[in-house]
């Protein structure tokens, strides 16, 4: 079984439109913790497949897509202020 990771992924788009294609996209793969901030527990397939698919959005010359990797211990160590917890992986019972 692939092992899932967990990503801090921002953006700063330059176009309105683009941004939000970019954001609805990230919705679909993780949570919105900021306006251009998202978390997502992903596995390596599903990093790839929206690496991909935000490359289709986005113009290189204008935009920037961050990806951060934390590792367990570091995702441990995140601190919040105000509103908000850290992203968790939402685990599913079929019944």
């Amino acid at each position: 079984m692939a092992q899932e990771s967990f990503w801090v992924i921002s953006y700063d788009i330059k176009d309105d439109r683009r941004r939000l294609r970019v954001a609805k996209t990230l919705e679909d793969y993780g949570k919105r913790v900021q306006y251009s901030v998202f978390e997502c527990i992903l596995k390596e397939e599903h990093l790839n497949r929206l690496k991909r698919k935000l490359e289709r959005l986005i113009k290189n010359e204008e935009d920037s897509i961050r990806y951060y990797k934390l590792c367990n211990s570091c995702k441990e160590k995140i601190m919040i202020q105000g509103q908000g917890k850290v992203t968790e992986d939402e685990e599913f019972y079929i019944i």
